[in-house]
């Protein structure tokens, strides 16, 4: 039987990895995907193999295995150097006994086969097929999205939310924002199942929960890292307690689908536009109450949005441009501390 193994630390899983796995299937039987996962590395081993993981949920002949360890015992490098390969090589004779096959995309995966006493496999050493590394992914994220599996796109993607109550402009706040950033946008669903807010019923709020996630999770694996998104739960849940003194029962998925990583709230102060299908004035005001309590209830913080139409894009544009650069300066640090280790 033929049993491979790939190892790396996927940092982060990119498609290049993929495509390496795929073609180790293709040579063997069984192939086991060690994640290697040093002691100093912030980046957790359970995101990584969950990455994995769920890019082969279902191919049954992949195992993904992580490994955790001491960079005091095991050198990190990825560089090709006999010593390093023939340390690495015993443990990975404990780790996998019974393989008798290894794929890399490096040089030194041969020195490891060697040490190991097996045969190794060596797939795109010049990274033709998928011109990325994690490296360069680490250095420009936005550059290198489109290298990444759906799952980790998933997970590295940032969203911002637009909160607040009826006619403070969030639709088209949210249009504009996307088209300023060229980026991904979720618009509301509730507009689109409840065609007058004075005339719904609290299934048409479970409807719109469902809906809503869906979209998210459907831009989430998008053609951008950054995501605006027009209203979320929490003001469904709102809509649930004002309208009908209920608290929605909202499963753990759809919640999941709802985090982000920044809320901006957009302030009544805006001129007040009745279509015929919204509530009145006096109404919307109570509901921007009813929102802000929710907010307050789930833990949610946010910036407040002021003024008319283009003194709000202006402030959500250095809003988020803030956001970003912070984001970026955190992915650089770690980047940073990954090189010096």
């Amino acid at each position: 039987m033929r049993k491979g193994f790939v190892f790396g630390k996927f940092m982060p899983f990119h498609k290049g990895h993929e495509a390496m796995i795929r073609f180790a299937l293709s040579h063997c039987d069984t192939v086991s995907v060690l994640v290697c996962c040093s002691h100093l590395e912030t980046l957790p081993a359970a995101l990584r193999q969950s990455w994995v993981e769920e890019t082969f949920r279902d191919e049954p002949r992949v195992k993904v295995l992580v490994y955790q360890y001491n960079e005091s015992s095991l050198p990190n490098t990825s560089e090709t150097s006999a010593a390093v390969s023939a340390i690495w090589a015993e443990q990975f004779k404990l780790l996998f006994p019974d393989h008798n096959i290894v794929v890399t995309s490096e040089p030194y995966g041969e020195l490891v086969a060697d040490y190991m006493g097996i045969t190794h496999i060596s797939f795109d050493m010049q990274k033709s097929q998928y011109p990325v590394s994690a490296t360069k992914i680490r250095a420009n994220l936005p550059a290198t999205w489109a290298y990444l599996p759906d799952s980790v796109k998933a997970s590295l993607i940032t969203k911002v939310v637009l909160l607040g109550t009826e006619s403070t402009g969030k639709t088209t706040l949210t249009g504009r924002l996307a088209a300023h950033f060229n980026c991904s946008a979720v618009m509301e669903a509730g507009r689109d199942i409840v065609a007058d807010s004075n005339d719904f019923g609290i299934g048409d709020l479970y409807l719109i929960a469902a809906e809503h996630a869906r979209r998210i999770d459907q831009q989430a694996i998008g053609e951008s890292p950054l995501m605006i998104i027009d209203t979320d739960i929490h003001i469904t849940l709102s809509y649930g307690e004002y309208a009908f003194r209920e608290v929605l029962d909202i499963n753990k998925e759809i919640c999941n689908s709802n985090k982000a990583d920044f809320y901006l709230y957009l302030n009544n102060d805006a001129p007040y536009i009745q279509d015929g299908t919204r509530l009145d004035e006096e109404e919307r005001n109570l509901l921007d109450l009813s929102h802000r309590r929710v907010l307050e209830k789930y833990g949610i913080t946010y910036e407040e949005i002021k003024g008319d139409w283009d003194e709000r894009f202006e402030q959500a544009v250095t809003l988020i441009e803030r956001l970003m650069q912070r984001r970026l300066e955190n992915w650089l640090s770690f980047a940073g501390r990954l090189q010096q280790v």
